[in-house]
């Protein structure tokens, strides 16, 4: 195992992501209500590079009298990493797709120590 620092606390802000090369894989951190996660760049569908993909709140249904919908809106609870090439949605803390919870991109453990993300490999 492998840890590196890749950059500065500061570099990761808020629902934000950076990318780096760690050990010859390339790697996504985010910061998800204050915590640090870390994602290879890799989608479980076909290989894209989700971690470059548009970050978005889930988006819900707003359901009226009789339970028709009445608007449908983004969740500010639950955000989503949105790979690039086909639109698969991952749960940006936790890396679940959101289609089917029992996919999830491959993590590797992430720290903030001295002013610096740490990534181990």
């Amino acid at each position: 195992m492998s840890e590196q620092a890749i950059c500065g606390s500061e570099d990761v802000r808020e629902a934000e992501g950076v990318l780096a090369t760690v050990d010859g894989v390339e790697v996504g951190v985010f910061r998800v209500r204050g915590a640090l996660v870390a994602y290879e760049n890799r989608c479980r569908h076909q290989g894209g590079p989700v971690c470059t993909g548009a970050i978005l709140g889930r988006l819900e249904a707003v359901l009226g009298p009789g339970g028709t919908i009445v608007e449908e809106r983004f969740s500010e609870s639950e955000l989503h990493l949105v790979c690039p090439w086909h639109g698969w949605e991952y749960d940006l803390a936790t890396g679940e797709c959101s289609a089917d919870r029992r996919i999830r991109l491959r993590s590797f453990p992430v720290l903030e120590r001295d002013g610096r993300i740490w990534v181990t490999l």
